[in-house]
């Protein structure tokens, strides 16, 4: 049985013990203790233990959590669907992985991308007896810290979506150290509305409570009245992405209940893009409490983070993790920065027990991710201050605008358009200039349409802040900015044609 979760396997062993008793997930109005969590997950882990590899339908609902609960203690590898992908990107997923059949709430219609595998409707009613739990005898005891856990899909922006193989040892080494940077116990109630289908909803989300014997309190989706409520009612940590943590910064003016719930919780967590400063510093204002960020991705789970005990600072994703090595590298690839002043780019890259195996069938891709000494290359370009703290300033391909000599990271400039008062959003590209190299362009939603702030204005207002050469050049006015499920802005998608 994987050791993946202590609070589980006492639960299995003692039904009638103090863990089995213990609120594990809560969806709604539906809800298992982590003794309920045995009854439901054990046998299907005994139905599927053969499987080889299977899908999981991840719908946000108690059934996805059960069905992967049930995969991990069978040491079945698990490929969660994003239920709003296309028939496209489903088939080739479905194509690449191979998936042996798919595990799915009983009511969900499955697309017919999905026809020619078996389904298993996951059955998460165990008012019946606790004797179902009998079923984890027949598990596998024989567990390899190297064994594939998750196949997760990356979003395919460069070509098709890869699979990358996530090992149980990169879910348990991240998950104890983001436990020691957040002192994270079994004692937390974590509160979020994140998609279930990706590193941060799901094994942040999901697995990380269930690893600490804590409890989570899933809104199905997310809104603002159900942060209120559940964390109000006892939750003391809250995960989100950046567009949930703008919402909640835009409602906090008029919304004193909002301001009070966020003030009782221990660790508010954004991450998965950005979160810009001005709304980092708006929540701070009305609620007291900081939200502190930290940086991963699907190959490499988490890198950095703010710790609970450390300094809050706005606009960096903190230190590495516990175990974690990360060196920011010229431009070759391969030169390590000499030192880390605050001011120069490089791109990060990491290696550590958290990373990925592979990429699924794909051998070339991943030799290309990393060196010839073992380091992961993100593709994220970032600056690094004396004392560790990084700062993520974009993606190499997307984010990193060589303009007049300089290299230059979309992010800060981001953050800095974000400070005038007439903007509400803000992208930065680049394009080519046959001067400069490459000219700065932003893209920005104003915060009044009818009255948008000029490019001169903003301009000024960017080199005042940063430095002459970082300011836009280019102005484009949008009603919004493309995002993706997740709240990223798609880049790709901004054209000016």
């Amino acid at each position: 049985m994987s050791p993946l979760f202590p609070a589980l396997t006492e639960a299995l062993a003692d039904p009638d013990g103090t863990a089995a008793h213990r609120s594990a997930l809560r969806f709604g109005d539906r809800s298992l203790t982590y003794g309920e969590l045995a009854t439901a997950a054990a046998p299907l882990a005994a139905r599927i233990g053969e499987a080889g590899r299977i899908a999981v339908w991840a719908t946000p609902t108690l059934e996805t959590a059960v069905a992967v609960v049930a995969a991990l203690l069978a040491g079945v590898p698990a490929v969660p669907l994003n239920p709003k992908s296309g028939g496209s990107e489903l088939g080739h997923i479905v194509a690449d992985s191979a998936p042996t059949l798919v595990l799915a709430s009983a009511g969900d219609q499955l697309p017919p991308a999905l026809s020619a595998l078996e389904r298993v409707d996951v059955d998460v009613d165990v008012r019946a007896t606790r004797a179902a739990a009998a079923a984890a005898e027949v598990l596998d005891p024989g567990f390899s810290p190297e064994a594939p856990a998750l196949v997760v899909y990356t979003s395919g922006t460069t070509g098709p979506p890869k699979g990358a193989v996530i090992p149980h040892r990169a879910v348990a080494t991240t998950l104890d150290a983001l436990a020691d940077a957040w002192q994270w116990t079994g004692d937390d109630v974590l509160v979020h509305g994140l998609p279930l289908f990706h590193v941060h909803g799901l094994i942040l989300g999901i697995l990380g409570p269930l690893r600490r014997g804590g409890s989570v309190r899933h809104l199905g989706r997310f809104d603002v009245t159900g942060v209120t409520r559940e964390l109000s009612a006892g939750a003391t940590m809250l995960f989100g992405v950046p567009t949930m943590y703008h919402r909640i910064a835009e409602t906090l003016p008029d919304d004193p209940a909002l301001a009070k719930a966020l003030a009782r919780a221990r660790l508010l967590v954004s991450g998965s893009a950005a979160l810009p400063v001005h709304d980092h510093e708006r929540i701070a204002e009305a609620t007291g409490r900081r939200v502190i960020e930290r940086y991963g991705m699907t190959e490499t789970l988490m890198n950095t983070s703010v710790r609970a005990d450390g300094e809050p600072r706005a606009g960096t994703v903190g230190v590495p993790l516990p175990g974690v090595e990360l060196r920011l590298t010229e431009e070759d690839g391969t030169t390590a920065l000499a030192a880390y002043d605050g001011e120069t780019v490089g791109e990060i890259q990491v290696r550590g027990p958290n990373l990925f195996t592979e990429y699924l069938n794909r051998p070339d891709a991943t030799a290309a991710a990393f060196t010839e000494d073992g380091w992961f290359r993100t593709g994220d370009m970032a600056v690094r201050d004396p004392d560790g703290y990084v700062r993520i300033v974009g993606r190499k391909a997307t984010d990193l605008i060589k303009s007049g000599g300089y290299k230059i990271g979309a992010g800060e400039i981001e953050n800095a358009l974000l400070e005038h008062p007439g903007v509400r959003e803000a992208a930065v590209t680049g394009e080519p200039d046959p001067d400069l190299g490459e000219r700065i362009v932003a893209w920005i939603v104003p915060a009044d349409a009818e009255n948008p702030p000029l490019l001169a204005e903003l301009a000024d207002h960017v080199a005042v802040r940063l430095a002459p050469h970082k300011r836009p050049r280019v102005v484009h006015c949008l009603g919004a900015l493309p995002r993706n499920d997740m709240g990223k802005i798609m880049k790709r998608a901004l054209t000016h044609d």
